[in-house]
C-alpha cells in the first residue's frame, strides 16, 4: 500500500511538475514586459569595456548578450553572455546596470539586452571600441530639452542630420538637458526618438539642470539612474545634486565630463578631482564637457550661477591647458576666440592646409581654450544677446537659431589636427547647412603627466572648509561684477534703445 501510495504521489508531483514548466514557459512567452531607455555609455577603458542600462516595467534578470559584429549572423546563440550586475526599483520602473569588459579594442559589437529565462529582450544595438588610434570623430548635440513627443521626434531629426553627415563617427556627445520637466513620459520619449542612435554607439552624457530637478530632493539620483557612468561621485557618496562627472581616454584625447549642477560654486571636492584627472593625463588633446556655459551670448551667461562657474573654472581650464570647451545651456550657437585668464588670446598664428580633402585653416599650437555652445538639437531655441558678452571681443562666431533649426557639431581628430563643423538642420526641408568651422593643429606628444603629483582630497569632509571660502568668494565676486561690469552695460544698452 506504501508502495501504490509513493508510486501516486510520485505521479502527482511529475504532473505538477510539467504544468509548472509549461506555465514558466507560456509566462515567457506570453509577458507584455518590454525593454526600454537602453543605453551603451563609457564606463572604465574605452578600448575594452562598456556600460549597458534599461528599465523595465517588472523586475527581471539582467543579461547582456554580445558578439563581434563580424561573427554576427542573425543569431546570439555562441554570444558572450554578462548577467547579474545592478537592478533597483526607481519611479515605479526598474533600472538594469550592467559592465561589460574583456571586449577587444577596434572591433565592431552587436548585442542586446533583457532576460534570457524569459526570452525578453531589446532591439539589437551596435557599437564601436576605441582602437587607441589618433585618428577618430564624434557628434555633439546640445539642450534637445523637448516636453512632448513630436518636439523629441523633431529634435531627432537633427540627430539624423549627423548620423547622416558623419555616419563613421564613433561616438556621441549629449551636453545635458536631455528632457525639459524630467517626467517619466518625457525620459520615455526620448529614449524612443533617440534610440536609432543610442542604441548604435556609444554615447557620453552630460548631466544638464532639468535631466533631475535639483530643487526636488526626491528626483535626486536621475541622471545616474539613466545611464551606466563610472562616475567618482556616485562612488564616494557625494552626489548631493543631481549629475554625475567622471573621464575617459578615446585616441589621442582625453575628456573630463564635469557636473555644472554642482555648485554654488562646484564643491571643492570637484575641483581637485578634476585638477587630479587631468594632471595624470598625457593625451594630445584635453577637452572638458559641461552643461553651463563658461562663454556664450545667451540670456545665461550673465546670471549667478554663470558668473560664479566662470570664475571658478576659468583659472582651472588654464592650469590644465585645456584645449577645447564643449558647453550647451544657452540655446545659442556661439564660438569663443582663443581664451585664456578671461582675456582673447590676440598673437595666434595660422597655418592653412589641406584635410579630408578640404582647404582648413588651423590656428597653430594657439594658447589657452576654445569655448563652444553647438546650440539646440531641439525646438527651444533663444536669440543672442548684444549687451552681455562677458569679455569684449571674445566672440569669434555667434548665432541664433530661434527660426532655423537644429543644430549639431562634428569634430574629426586626426594626430595632431582638429576639426570642429557646425550645421544646421531646416526645420522644414531638413536640409543641412555648414554654419561654422574651426581648426587648430598642435605639436603632439608634448603633454606629459605631472611629476611626482600627489592627490588632492576628494571627500567632502577634508574640502569643507574650502567650500565655505569659495561661497563667499564668489558671492563677493559676482556682486562686483554686477555692479561694476554688467550694470553700466545695461545701463548703457537701454540709453541706445
Amino acid at each position: 500500500m506504501k508502495k501504490i501510495s509513493k508510486k501516486i504521489i510520485s505521479v502527482i508531483l511529475c504532473v505538477c511538475m510539467i504544468f509548472g514548466c509549461s506555465a514558466m514557459v507560456s509566462s515567457a512567452e506570453e509577458t507584455t514586459d518590454t525593454v526600454t531607455r537602453v543605453s551603451c555609455a563609457f564606463n572604465g577603458d574605452s578600448q575594452t569595456s562598456r556600460g549597458f542600462c534599461w528599465y523595465t516595467e517588472t523586475y527581471t534578470r539582467s543579461d547582456v548578450q554580445i558578439v563581434k559584429t563580424s561573427d554576427f549572423k542573425g543569431s546570439f546563440a555562441n554570444a558572450a553572455e554578462y548577467s547579474a550586475g545592478n537592478v533597483y526599483k526607481f519611479r515605479d520602473l526598474y533600472c538594469h546596470k550592467v559592465t561589460v569588459s574583456d571586449l577587444e579594442p577596434g572591433t565592431s559589437y552587436t548585442y542586446r539586452v533583457g532576460d534570457r529565462s524569459l526570452n525578453l529582450w531589446s532591439d539589437n544595438g551596435t557599437f564601436r571600441t576605441d582602437d587607441g588610434d589618433s585618428k577618430f570623430s564624434f557628434i555633439s548635440i546640445a539642450d534637445v530639452q523637448a516636453s512632448s513627443d513630436e518636439n523629441f521626434a523633431h529634435a531627432a531629426e537633427t540627430m539624423h542630420g549627423a548620423v547622416k553627415t558623419l555616419p563613421n563617427y564613433e561616438f556621441m556627445i549629449n551636453l545635458g538637458d536631455f528632457v525639459n520637466d524630467d517626467t517619466n513620459d518625457e525620459w520615455n520619449w526620448y529614449f524612443k526618438n533617440f534610440a536609432f542612435a543610442n542604441m548604435n554607439t556609444t554615447i557620453a552624457p552630460v548631466a544638464g539642470n532639468h535631466d533631475g530637478n535639483i530643487t526636488n530632493k526626491l528626483n535626486i539620483n536621475v541622471f545616474n539612474s539613466m545611464f551606466n557612468l563610472g562616475n567618482p561621485n556616485t562612488e564616494s557618496n557625494t552626489n548631493w545634486v543631481n549629475g554625475v562627472y567622471y573621464s575617459f581616454d578615446y585616441g589621442n584625447a582625453h575628456f573630463a565630463v564635469i557636473n555644472t549642477n554642482d555648485m554654488y560654486p562646484m564643491t571643492q571636492s570637484q575641483r581637485n578631482w578634476l585638477v587630479n584627472d587631468m594632471s595624470k593625463t598625457d593625451a594630445d588633446w584635453k577637452i572638458v564637457l559641461m552643461h553651463r556655459a563658461s562663454y556664450s551670448e545667451g540670456k545665461n551667461i550673465n546670471k549667478p550661477d554663470a558668473i560664479i562657474m566662470r570664475d571658478v573654472l576659468i583659472p582651472l581650464f588654464d592650469e590644465l591647458d585645456i584645449d577645447v570647451v564643449e558647453a550647451g545651456h544657452d540655446h545659442v550657437y556661439y564660438r569663443s576666440k582663443q581664451v585664456k585668464g578671461d582675456k582673447v588670446v590676440d598673437n595666434v598664428q595660422y597655418v592653412t592646409e589641406m584635410f579630408n580633402g578640404e582647404e582648413t585653416t588651423f590656428a597653430l599650437n594657439p594658447e589657452g581654450s576654445v569655448h563652444i555652445v553647438p546650440a539646440t538639437a531641439g525646438t527651444k531655441r533663444y536669440r543672442v544677446y548684444d549687451a552681455i558678452d562677458p569679455i569684449p571681443g571674445c566672440c569669434d562666431f555667434r548665432l541664433s537659431t530661434r527660426d532655423l533649426g537644429g543644430c549639431f557639431m562634428t569634430t574629426e581628430i586626426e594626430g595632431g589636427k582638429l576639426v570642429m563643423k557646425s550645421y544646421l538642420v531646416d526645420d522644414k526641408t531638413q536640409e543641412i547647412t555648414l554654419i561654422d568651422k574651426y581648426a587648430i593643429k598642435k605639436d603632439v606628444g608634448q603633454n606629459k603627466p605631472a611629476e611626482d603629483y600627489q592627490d588632492l582630497p576628494t571627500d567632502n569632509v577634508s574640502n569643507i572648509s574650502a567650500y565655505v571660502t569659495n561661497f563667499v568668494k564668489a558671492v563677493v565676486d559676482m556682486l562686483v561684477k554686477y555692479l561694476f561690469v554688467l550694470l553700466p552695460k545695461v545701463i548703457k544698452n537701454a540709453i541706445k534703445k
